[in-house]
This record gives structure tokens, sequence and C-alpha cells, in this order.
């Protein structure tokens, strides 16, 4: 033990220099970049607002800035209900909202693979159809109707519906049921939510996180035709 002393009496000043180093570095004043100010965005959201194709948190990488300007406003306001949202929302001013719309509507990054695999090809065959032709019968139009051919969504309002995870596509469509969720009136979504069976809704949000999105989509500039529904949330 006594020949370790003097090793130890060496290592010392070595050491308390790493502390130093260490502490020196935490202390070191961040970047002032939208990035650096994001972290408690992504800390849910994924890096960079990506998200991943699993859990209730969505994409937000890349979806059209009005869209993700009018939902912090909607948590600012209380039209949807999160308690993190809120509470980070809460005292920011309308110009910083749009901000940050604008920074993560701006980011193009990559998509995750597919969520669902092997799911029932009947339940399969009837969220297609509810997402490409709708379902006259129960006056629910059909999704590309809305959000675009592609499903990638509409500028400026109009979100794209892939790539975001299963078990978010199914708390949204409850929440616009119950009314946790909502929007400006006329509440589109809220509307078509009603008129479909839990079973509709699961067979529309699995034949979505079913299918891969491919490099490069990005929203549609415009409405290919007149929207099927007047909806509050898509007016400018």
């Amino acid at each position: 033990m006594q020949a370790l002393f003097p090793l130890l009496r060496r290592a010392l000043p070595a050491l308390a220099g790493c502390v130093l180093a260490s502490g020196g570095a935490q202390a070191a004043t961040p970047p002032d970049t939208m990035a650096q100010r994001m972290q408690a965005c992504v800390a849910c959201h994924g890096k960079e607002g990506r998200a991943t194709n699993a859990g209730v948190f969505p994409r937000i990488a890349g979806k059209p800035s009005g869209y993700l300007y009018r939902q912090l406003l909607n948590f600012r306001e209380g039209r949807r209900h999160n308690a993190t949202m809120a509470y980070l929302v809460d005292r920011m001013s309308d110009a910083y909202l749009r901000e940050i719309a604008d920074y993560f509507a701006a980011l193009d990054l990559p998509y995750p693979p597919p969520q669902t695999a092997n799911a029932p090809a009947p339940l399969l065959a009837r969220g297609e159809q509810l997402v490409r032709q709708g379902d006259p019968a129960l006056r629910v139009p059909a999704c590309s109707q809305c959000h675009g051919a592609a499903m990638m969504g509409v500028q400026p309002f109009v979100p794209g519906l892939l790539g975001l995870p299963r078990d978010y596509l199914l708390a949204q469509f409850g929440a616009w049921r119950t009314g946790e969720r909502r929007a400006a009136a006329p509440d589109c979504m809220a509307e078509v939510a009603k008129r479909l069976s839990p079973e509709d809704i699961t067979a529309m949000a699995t034949w979505l996180a079913s299918q891969a999105v491919t490099s490069g989509p990005a929203p549609a500039g415009a409405p290919s035709a007149k929207l099927p529904m007047v909806c509050g949330s898509a007016a400018p």
C-alpha cells in the first residue's frame, strides 16, 4: 500500500485538471440556435423532430408550417390537451410559435420503416378503402381528398398522415370523438371521427402505419380539388 502513495500523489494533479476541464466544458454557454432551443421538443418527438414509428409522439419534421403553428396555438389556448405541451407554450408569443413551426417545417429528414406488419388482409383492405375512397354511406370522404394523393399533407395547413405511429393515430381519433382534441369550427375531423366506427378507425390507422415513405416526399403545394368538407382548420 505504501508504494501506491507516490503514484497517487503524481496522479492527483492530473485528475484535478480533468475535473476542472470537465466543469469548464459544462459551464460553456451553448450556441443560441433554434436547434439548441428545440432540445425540449426532441426529448419527446425524437431527434430533430423526426420521431419514430412507435409510441404516441408524432413526427413534426417536414409538416406544413401553418399546421404546426395552429397546433401550437391549440395547445396554448386549450383546444388540445397535453400538460407538457401546454406548459411549454403557455407564455410563448404568436411570433415565436411561428418561428418554431417554420423551423420544424423546413427539416427534410428520412422516415422510419413501416410500423405495422402482417396485419390481416381484410383489415388493411378496409383501411385503404377509407383512405383512398372514403365511404359515401357513412358520409366519410377519402382521407386523400384533404391530406393529398400522396398522403403527405397539403400546404399550408393540412398535415401528412404517413410515417405516424399507429397508436398516435388511434389516440387522435379517440380525442376527436370525445372532444379532447378540437380545432377551429367547423371541426371537420371531429365530425369524421364520430361517423366512423372503432373498427374503421383501427383499419385506417393500421393501413396508414403499414405504408413505407420513400425519400423526398413533401406536402403538396395546394389542394388538387375543392375540399369535400368545410374545415375551419384548413381556412386561411
